[in-house]
């Protein structure tokens, strides 16, 4: 099972968009899955569901952060980080039009919905969102931009 594929299995499973990628990745980082569970489940639905940066974007950077980043030199460190972002936000954009949760809804004709309350996991509820198939795609680039980089 590629990273993707697993993503989006955690997906169907129950896990926010962002928790999915995340925990797809779990096994290269150095934190635990529930460490991770908790710290990326507010991400989800495009930051708790406001609908603003799509979660599985979302949790591609936890990933990316905690792979790349360091706390020794400031400066260059976000420098470093932020050309990644900037690289793997453009990857994204290329193959699903938009960063934007909320546009990413519309895109599919999902009438955009803001409140705190999650819809409930169903059948119909995954046969109309494109969320299973934007955390694929999360994941797939990632795992891409990690061979890349000769960390996978």
């Amino acid at each position: 099972m590629t990273r993707a594929e697993k993503a989006k299995d955690l997906f169907y499973q129950g896990y926010a968009c962002s928790q999915a990628v995340v925990l797809a990745f779990s096994d290269i980082v150095d934190i635990d899955e529930n460490t991770l569970k908790k710290i990326s489940l507010p991400f989800g639905g495009g930051i708790g569901r406001m609908r603003l940066t799509c979660g599985a974007f979302s949790g591609m950077l936890m990933i990316v952060s905690l792979i790349f980043s360091n706390y020794e030199d400031v400066e260059e460190n976000k420098i470093k980080t932020y050309e990644i972002v900037q690289e793997l936000a453009k990857r994204f954009e290329q193959a699903n039009q938009t960063l934007s949760c909320e546009r990413l809804l519309e895109i599919a004709k999902i009438e955009v919905e803001k409140s705190g309350n999650p819809e409930h996991r169903t059948e119909e509820y995954y046969k109309k969102r494109p969320c299973g198939n934007l955390v694929y795609s999360a994941a797939s680039i990632l795992e891409q931009y990690l061979i890349e980089k000769k960390v996978l």
